[in-house]
């Protein structure tokens, strides 16, 4: 799990913002736009220092954080829309009186420190160029927004039986279950090895007894045994022979980038078509989650067109990526 700017994780913080379009923005009456200000959400002030940092972040998160200013835009789009959105969402949870407590905050710390080892969390802070202080208001924020959703927007969102039948019966394919294979392997090391193996399976070894001994894959202390499984859950090369085969079928030697293999078919199971009773809970929650999104859009749309948002175009076509000293307005 990654806490930090990313182009998913920074740039949408953990939440499905959609893109801020223009409509609903309103330009304040300024003559002379402060430099020091990329947009203004109903008289709230995103700074240029603020989004500078966070620009900064994501774009060291990235793959090449060298980029052109050409390729820094995509970039910074994204961000004040993110950033101007979130805005929007915490003023609307600061009407609404959601707030989340120290306590709240402090679980969620103890999570997120929990998928780390020792050092792990304080390296994931340095890379992420966060202080403790900064990634723990970050997770508030999260926090109240989430909440926010959940009081407001999800409470809305509700399925019938008749909506969950038509899902199903418009997808039903999604829930079948497909073709499985329960097979065996033996992986060693080189060719010859592989040869000798074999041999010994046609004098009359077992499968099994072999894999304990020489493979060098880990399901060899259960004796090759890879369980059942669907076409495209195991590599290619694996497929390829495996499907191909008959029950308590051997293969020829197999070639793949883990070495040499052996494999065993022990037994298929069939196709199945499973009913709406068996997988209703799924579909279920398809819809639900589907809803949600929907209800948050047309939530996050609505809060759009009656906010007052404006983004300074001259200040944000002025960052070039790195933090740029603070200027100030001169007084006529």
């Amino acid at each position: 799990m990654r806490l930090f700017p990313t182009r998913t994780a920074s740039l949408l913080l953990a939440l499905a913002l959609g893109a801020l379009g223009a409509a609903g923005c309103h330009k304040p009456d300024l003559q002379e736009p402060d430099p020091n200000v990329v947009a203004t959400v109903n008289g709230e002030v995103l700074s240029r220092a603020e989004f500078e940092q966070e620009l900064s972040r994501e774009l060291a998160s990235a793959e090449a954080p060298e980029r052109t200013p050409e390729e820094i835009e995509p970039f910074k789009r994204a961000l004040v829309d993110t950033l101007v959105k979130r805005m929007m969402l915490l003023q609307e949870a600061k009407v609404q009186n959601i707030t989340v407590t120290p306590e709240e905050v402090d679980r969620q710390m103890l999570r997120l420190t929990g998928d780390y080892p020792t050092d792990g969390f304080s390296n994931a802070l340095a890379e992420g160029q966060l202080s403790l202080s900064e990634l723990r208001a970050r997770e508030s924020q999260r926090l109240i927004i989430e909440k926010l959703f959940s009081q407001t927007v999800y409470t809305r969102v509700g399925v019938t039986e008749e909506d969950l039948r038509a899902y199903y019966a418009a997808h039903e394919a999604e829930f079948q279950e497909p073709e499985q294979v329960h097979a065996a392997q033996l992986v060693v090391k080189g060719l010859d090895e592989a040869k000798r193996v074999q041999a010994q399976l046609k004098a009359g070894k077992k499968f099994a007894d072999l894999a304990r001994r020489y493979s060098l894959s880990a399901d060899a202390k259960v004796g090759g045994d890879l369980g059942f499984f669907p076409r495209g859950q195991m590599p290619p090369a694996f497929d390829e022979v495996v499907f191909n085969m008959k029950p308590g079928q051997v293969s020829d030697v197999v070639s793949t980038e883990y070495g040499y293999h052996l494999f065993k078919v022990i037994e298929f199971k069939p196709a199945k078509k499973r009913d709406f009773a068996e997988v209703r809970g799924q579909v279920e929650a398809r819809m639900v989650k589907l809803k949600q999104a929907e209800a948050q859009e047309a939530f996050e749309k609505e809060l759009q067109g009656k906010a007052k948002i404006w983004v300074n175009e001259s200040a944000l076509q002025a960052i070039r990526g790195r933090p740029a000293p603070p200027q100030t307005t001169v007084a006529k």
